[in-house]
C-alpha cells in the first residue's frame, strides 16, 4: 500500500518468528524429532541457565580476547603484506598464488600441529585464527589497490604528490570498501576457526561450552549457545560496518 512501508528489520523479525512457530508446532505434534531438535521455547528458555550455570560471560569474554587478538594480528598484517605485494611486482608474481590456495585451504584440520608448536593454550587459539584469516585480508587488500582507477592517481600525480602522500591521500582511501570487504571475510575465517578448534581441544570459551554441552546431551542449551554465537557474530559485523563507513572519504 502507497505510503505504508514496513521497516526490513521488522520483516526480518518476524519472519523469523514465524519459521520457528511453524517448527515448534511440528515438534509438538511429532513430525519433527525432539530428539535431534529441540523446542525453540526450550531453546530461548535455556539463555537464563547457560548464564547462571555455565557462565556464558566468562566464555564470551575468553572467546572474544581470542578473537579480538586474531583479528588484530589479521588486520594489521594482512594490509601490511597487502601493501607490500602491490608496491613490489616480483613478490606479487611469486607468493599471490600460494596465499590464494592457502586461504581457500582447511586450515582447521592442521591444529595438531598448531598443537605442538604453540601447545594447548589461548596461544594455538589465536594463531589458527590468524593462519585461517590472514589471506582473504591479502587478497583483498591488494585487489583495493589494483583497482584504484588511473584517473585518481594521475590527479595527484599532478600535485606533485609524493610517494607516501600518493598512497595516504588517494590510494588507500579509494581501497577501503574493498580492504573491509577482505578485513570481514578475513574475521569470519578467523572466527569460525576460533570457535571449531576451541571445540576440537576442549579449551575454554565458546567452543568448549558447545562441546561440553553436546555431549552432555543437553541440545536447548547447545542450540542456545550455537544462536549465541550468531548474534555475536552479527554485532561485531555492524561494529565493521559502522567503522567503514567512518574510513571512507565524505562524498
Amino acid at each position: 500500500m502507497k505510503g505504508f512501508n514496513i521497516p526490513p528489520l521488522l520483516i526480518g523479525l518476524a519472519t523469523v518468528a514465524l519459521c520457528l512457530g511453524v517448527v515448534e508446532v511440528l515438534l509438538l505434534i511429532g513430525l519433527l524429532n525432539q530428539f535431534v531438535i529441540p523446542q525453540p521455547s526450550a531453546v530461548f528458555t535455556s539463555f537464563g541457565r547457560l548464564f547462571e550455570e555455565e557462565h556464558l560471560f566468562d566464555r564470551l569474554m575468553l572467546t572474544g580476547a581470542e578473537a579480538l587478538a586474531a583479528s588484530f594480528l589479521v588486520s594489521i598484517c594482512g594490509i601490511a603484506i597487502g601493501v607490500a605485494l602491490y608496491k613490489f611486482r616480483i613478490l606479487r608474481l611469486a607468493i599471490e598464488p600460494w596465499i590464494a590456495a592457502a586461504a581457500a585451504a582447511p586450515i582447521v584440520l592442521a591444529y595438531p600441529l598448531f598443537l605442538v608448536v604453540f601447545g594447548r593454550s589461548a596461544a594455538t587459539i589465536v594463531a589458527m585464527g590468524f593462519a585461517a584469516g590472514l589471506g582473504p585480508v591479502i587478497l583483498k587488500t591488494l585487489e583495493g589497490l589494483n583497482g584504484v582507477k588511473k584517473s585518481l592517481i594521475n590527479v595527484g600525480l599532478s600535485y606533485n604528490l609524493t610517494e607516501a602522500q600518493l598512497f595516504w591521500k588517494i590510494l588507500l582511501p579509494a581501497a577501503v570498501p574493498t580492504i573491509f570487504v577482505g578485513v570481514r571475510l578475513g574475521l569470519i575465517f578467523a572466527l569460525i576457526n576460533l570457535i571449531g578448534v576451541e571445540f576440537l581441544i576442549n579449551f575454554g570459551g565458546l567452543g568448549q561450552l558447545i562441546n561440553d554441552l553436546a555431549e552432555r546431551y543437553d541440545l536447548p542449551g547447545m542450540f542456545a549457545t550455537i544462536i549465541f554465537v550468531v548474534l555475536v557474530s552479527v554485532g561485531i559485523f555492524v561494529v565493521l560496518e559502522r567503522m567503514e563507513r567512518w574510513f571512507r572519504p565524505a562524498r
